[in-house]
C-alpha cells in the first residue's frame, strides 16, 4: 500500500565521513533513497555507489530548491528528509516502521546533537524537534537558510505526530568546524537582511552575543552540558555578534552605495 511506503531523501557535498552512516540507518526504513549531489569533490559518490541508492548530480541553487527538486526524484510520495550528517537511532527506527505498519502520517521526532564527541541534551539543543516525515503532495521547503516544510494550500495545517526516538546529528566534529559553518550560515543570514530591508544598530554587535551566552547556558542549561557545553554556548555567542556585524557593514556598504 503506497500509503505506507516510505523514500529517505538526503543533499550531500562532500559528506564523506558522514553518508555512509546515514544510507546504512537509512535502509532500516525504507527501500528507496535519493541522493541530491552538489558535485561532490571528495569520495561522496564512491561511497554512495555501493548503496542501493538512486544518485542525482546537479549544481547548488540553495536548500529548499535542491531538496524540492531531490523530493520529485522519490519513488514514494512520503518523504522522510534526512541531512547527510544525521542518522536514525534504532529507537527511532524502530518507530518509523511502526507508523508505515499504522500508515503514514506527517511526523516530527527530536534530534540530539554530537558536539566534536559529546551529546548536547541542553543549550537549547535539545530536544531539537524536527518535522521531517511528510506527504510531498501537500507540502515543500521554503526559505533561504533554516529552511523549513511549509504546507502548499494556504491556510491548510494538519496534526504532525510525534514519534520517539532520536535522530543523531553529528554536527561539528572540531571546534574549527563549528566557526567554519556559523560564519557561512551568519553571512546568508545577514545578507537576507539587508535584502528584506532590514536595519541593525552597531550596539547589536555588543548585546546579541551576551544575551545569547546568557540565554543558552544559563536559562536552557548549557552549564549542565559540561565544558562541552560553555565551548556550544560562548562559539554561539561568537556567531551572534559575527552576524549583527555582517549585517551592519552590508548595510552600511548599501546605504553608501546609494
Amino acid at each position: 500500500m503506497e500509503h505506507s511506503e516510505l523514500s529517505v531523501v538526503i543533499i550531500t557535498f562532500n559528506e564523506e565521513r558522514n553518508i555512509q552512516r546515514c544510507i546504512e540507518s537509512a535502509l532500516k526504513v525504507t527501500n528507496d533513497i535519493v541522493i541530491w549531489d552538489s558535485f561532490s569533490t571528495d569520495k561522496t559518490r564512491e561511497i554512495c555507489e555501493r548503496y542501493p541508492v538512486q544518485f542525482f548530480q546537479h549544481q547548488w541553487e540553495g536548500y529548499s530548491i535542491s531538496k524540492n527538486k531531490a523530493n520529485s526524484k522519490a519513488s514514494y510520495n512520503w518523504i522522510l528528509s534526512l541531512d547527510a550528517d544525521e542518522a536514525l537511532s534504532e529507537e527511532l527506527v524502530k518507530s518509523i516502521n511502526d507508523l508505515k505498519m499504522r500508515g503514514l502520517v506527517p511526523a516530527q521526532f527530536a534530534r540530539l546533537t554530537n558536539y566534536c564527541g559529546s551529546w548536547i541534551r541542553h543549550c537549547g539543543w535539545y530536544p531539537d524537534q524536527k518535522w521531517r516525515i511528510f506527504d510531498r503532495r501537500e507540502v515543500e521547503w521554503r526559505g533561504v537558510i533554516h529552511e523549513a516544510l511549509t504546507w502548499k494550500s494556504a491556510g491548510e495545517t494538519k496534526r504532525i505526530e510525534w514519534i520517539v526516538g532520536d535522530c543523531l546529528h553529528y554536527s561539528y566534529y572540531t571546534p574549527e568546524d563549528h566557526y567554519r559553518q556559523a560564519d557561512k550560515f551568519v553571512r546568508i543570514m545577514a545578507e537576507e537582511k539587508v535584502k528584506e530591508g532590514k536595519r541593525t544598530f552597531w550596539w547589536m554587535r555588543g548585546l546579541s552575543p551576551i544575551f545569547k551566552f546568557i540565554q543558552m547556558y544559563f536559562l536552557k542549561g548549557g552549564v549542565l552540558d559540561g565544558w562541552s557545553g560553555w565551548k556550544v554556548c560562548s562559539r554561539s555567542a561568537w556567531a551572534a555578534y559575527k552576524k549583527y556585524q555582517y549585517w551592519y557593514e552590508l548595510q552600511h556598504l548599501k546605504h553608501s552605495n546609494q
